[in-house]
């Protein structure tokens, strides 16, 4: 069943209201042999939690093939997911029959990581933007072209421009134009899985940005899910760290780069190249590769790794302990 979070956490977020809460998710992909048996899985998301509060950003960090993209995915329902419950407005959304989840659907979309693919080339992209309003029979056919034309305004795309395929545009635009689809059915929800990691530099801080503006005037949710730590920091206003399928630290942004408790993070943080050359900083080298997700190790998923290891961490799953109100780690060192 559901466990709610300490009294300490809750107090600290008395003044947002939780809009969707995970626990235990768990996504499996099965592994079965040439004559069709199920012989394994790929533990890609092993039981994580978080909460998502309204009008705030949760930043979901770490190595690639760490499980982040399907975390947001499985919230999603893109991937059924194995295990564990979204409670939103008091109902477990993995729960629903696919009829009472369409009525729902619109309050969650997704940026997608790719811009070039993400869009139908087929398609105009006023098409693309009044197709989801199409779908949830939201408006008539004239409210529906003034709104994907209001829409295309607010990301930076011109009128002109509404009847033009999506190779007509650059990689920036087109991740604006998805923005806007994801607009279109007033969404509570926004997961964007890694929405600049494609783009030039130059084109980064215009669409982080864009996303910040739009958060405001919509009074969005946003899971933001990224491997590059100074996005993130940027972005959340409350920072997950995964590793292997775990969230091994969670806290507020400005206390977990303050003050990083979990081998794991402090190794991500000394990886951020500083500004000022001056500056030094101590760099931690993670050593290995990262373990198979479909056997992982026993103990503590990071003791393969971990330049702190001990005979403990390898044999028993160290529990997510409370350090300062709101901030979380499961590491063996906090004992």
């Amino acid at each position: 069943m559901l466990q709610p979070y300490t009294d300490v956490e809750n107090k600290k977020q008395e003044h947002a209201k939780p809009l969707l809460q995970v626990r235990n998710l768990k996504k499996y992909f099965p592994i079965t042999s040439s004559l069709g048996r199920h012989v394994g899985d790929v533990k890609s998301v092993d039981g994580v939690d978080f909460d998502l509060y309204e009008q705030q950003t949760v930043g979901l960090v770490g190595e690639s093939g760490c499980g982040k993209s399907t975390t947001g995915r499985a919230i999603l329902r893109l991937t059924d997911p194995t295990e564990g419950e979204a409670i939103y407005n008091g109902r477990d959304i993995f729960k629903l029959k696919e009829k009472e989840f369409h009525k729902i659907r619109k309050d969650f979309q997704m940026v997608f990581q790719d811009p070039h693919s993400s869009l139908n080339p087929k398609k105009r992209i006023g098409e693309a933007i009044i197709e989801p309003m199409k779908i949830h029979q939201i408006g008539t056919k004239r409210d529906q072209m003034d709104r994907a034309m209001e829409l295309l305004l607010k990301v930076g795309i011109r009128k002109d421009q509404f009847y033009r395929y999506p190779h007509e545009f650059s990689g920036g635009q087109r991740q604006r134009i998805g923005l806007a689809r994801a607009l279109a059915v007033n969404p509570k929800i926004v997961v964007c899985d890694e929405p600049v990691s494609a783009l030039d530099v130059s084109i980064q801080s215009q669409v982080i940005n864009l996303l910040k503006e739009i958060q405001e005037n919509f009074q969005l949710t946003y899971l933001f899910i990224s491997h590059d730590l100074s996005v993130v920091r940027h972005m959340a206003d409350q920072i997950c760290v995964m590793y292997l399928g775990k969230i091994v630290e969670r806290a507020p942004t400005d206390e977990l780069f303050g003050h990083p408790n979990h081998p794991y993070t402090r190794a991500l943080l000394s990886a951020i190249p500083l500004p000022n050359p001056k500056i030094k900083n101590e760099r931690i080298v993670i050593k290995g590769d990262v373990p198979s997700p479909i056997h992982p190790p026993s103990g503590c998923v990071f003791h393969t790794r971990c330049p702190f290891v001990m005979e403990r961490c390898k044999q028993q799953v160290p529990s997510m302990k409370e350090l300062t109100a709101g901030h979380y780690a499961a590491c063996h060192l906090n004992d």
